[in-house]
């Protein structure tokens, strides 16, 4: 069983960067699509971001194309999400999630099995 611990959230003013980490233990990440999903308050939690397992395709939410990349490093089983000029409407609760999904799926989170416990990321105007 994948476990998935996240990181890199904080606080960011608008225009700011910021890296999000994904590390897994307990398995390796190599033959799952991973993603990225946010929960802003009193809102459903959104897929933001997927990268296929050999991280050769990616997949953004419209409003994270040109901003966000994702990323993943298979050697060392972990995930990652730039996030450049940051706007307040990117404050929510960041997660990483693990699953087999393919591509037509990958932005539905009940494709996922695994999921971090989150990283707030907070930013100001």
């Amino acid at each position: 069983q994948v476990q998935l611990v996240e990181s890199g959230g904080g606080l960011a003013q608008a225009g700011d960067s910021l890296r999000l980490s994904c590390a897994a233990s307990g398995g390796t990440i190599n033959n799952y699509r991973m993603g990225w999903f946010r929960q802003a308050p009193g809102k459903e939690r959104e897929f933001v971001a997927t990268i296929s397992s050999n991280g050769g395709s990616t997949n953004y939410v419209d409003s994270a194309k040109g901003r966000f990349t994702v990323s993943r490093n298979n050697n060392n089983n972990r995930l990652y999400l730039q996030m450049n000029s940051l706007q307040p409407e990117d404050t929510a609760v960041y997660y990483c999630a693990a699953g087999r999904a393919i591509l037509s799926a990958a932005r539905d989170e009940r494709a996922y099995a695994y999921w971090g416990q989150g990283t707030q990321v907070t930013v100001s105007s």
